[in-house]
């Protein structure tokens, strides 16, 4: 996260300090650039409360993307950063890069660095997020006249900030999450393809690479602002267009399968690599095993060991431990994460549509409820 023509850029206006400092004084920028202006042209066209039937302080969808998603956005660089640097560290750390391949390692790292801080593809970002991403919204969202952005046809001027300055701000911010997300694609995928030395014995369950499910904590924020944005988007259709929360449960149930899968679908490169380790360590481990068990047998089954005291002998002790060592063997799995990691990621991520219940049953019978069935 500490590359790029906008982070240089945030250094010179002391926006930013290295690593990532200042992520608050950031996050109120942005809110003074995007959500602050276009308060104060609705109050002064007077559809901050009224005269429409969207006024400003009523569309959820606007607040939620500009007070939630974009803090959300901006709050996630210092996480993400000290996550995943750690992570590609522990490649190293935890020797599954041997060091005659250390140097391959390093030129994957430096070549998605030169990627990072390449000031075209953030060009490209720029001008998709406010010129293309200005006429799509123009044409297809705000053509909906009676809303405090639209009058007769035509933007207003709290309505023109919005679009052009706000969105095309906002569209920045999470394009560039996206290329920040398709590079960590591109360099697990390349790691994935290295001679790993994975070890089936580890007790992460995982071959030694189970810290790579520390990246759906890291991206979980910006995962958490999409979710958001698309919950106000649905909240207002359902408050202000008639619509009903159980005519949008299968774009809820997409919207949350495809995030949740977002960050899993690069651990999905280390698939192969964990099936080897796996087949190699239970084999490797079975042949260990028989010969243990069958010196055990010899020793305590057939009478060589008669005048040894049983109590207290290392030997069953070692027995259990063979035991316990075979069963984190047969559990590797084949993504460096486990299920009830996955499970409270899921519910993180559909945590932002649990409000648009409130639509449907209102909050005291809803509290009812729960309360007769924990009672």
């Amino acid at each position: 996260m500490l590359g790029g023509p906008l982070y240089q850029l945030l250094l010179r206006l002391r926006l930013a300090r290295p690593p990532l400092g200042f992520v608050e004084r950031r996050i109120a920028i942005a809110i003074a650039i995007t959500w602050l202006p276009v308060l104060l042209l609705a109050w002064a066209g007077g559809t901050a409360l009224g005269g429409t039937k969207v006024p400003f302080f009523y569309d959820v969808d606007t607040h939620v993307r500009l007070l939630v998603a974009l803090p959300l956005l901006i709050g996630a660089e210092p996480l993400v950063h000290a996550q995943l640097a750690t992570q590609v560290r522990q490649f190293i750390e935890r020797g599954i890069i041997a060091p005659p391949e250390r140097a391959r390692f390093a030129a994957i790292i430096d070549d998605t660095m030169r990627l990072r801080n390449s000031m075209a593809i953030e060009l490209v970002l720029l001008a998709c997020a406010i010129g293309v991403g200005f006429w799509v919204w123009r044409e297809q969202f705000a053509s909906r006249a009676g809303t405090w952005y639209m009058a007769e046809d035509r933007l207003t001027a709290a309505g023109a900030w919005y679009g052009f300055v706000s969105l095309g701000l906002f569209r920045f911010v999470l394009f560039r999450w996206y290329f920040r997300i398709v590079l960590w694609y591109l360099f697990l995928a390349r790691v994935s393809r290295m001679p790993l030395q994975l070890n089936a014995l580890h007790p992460d369950r995982a071959g030694g690479i189970g810290f790579l499910a520390g990246s759906l904590t890291a991206f979980a924020p910006v995962l958490l602002a999409q979710s958001a944005t698309i919950a106000g988007i649905l909240g207002g259709q359902i408050l202000f267009e008639g619509a009903k929360l159980a005519a949008f449960r299968l774009e809820i149930g997409v919207t949350v399968a495809l995030l949740v899968a977002l960050p899993l679908l690069p651990l999905a490169f280390f698939v192969a690599p964990l099936l080897r380790a796996g087949l190699q360590g239970r084999l490797e481990y079975g042949v260990l095993a028989m010969h243990y068990v069958a010196e055990f047998r010899e020793k305590w089954l057939r009478g060589a060991a008669q005048k040894e005291p049983l109590a207290g002998s290392n030997d069953i002790q070692s027995l259990a431990d063979l035991a316990h060592a075979s069963e984190v063997v047969s559990q590797i799995g084949v993504l460096p994460v486990n299920l009830k990691a996955l499970v409270r990621f899921a519910v993180l991520i559909a945590l932002p549509f649990a409000p648009l219940v409130l639509t449907v049953i209102p909050l005291n019978e809803l509290i009812s409820r729960v309360l007769k069935q924990v009672i």
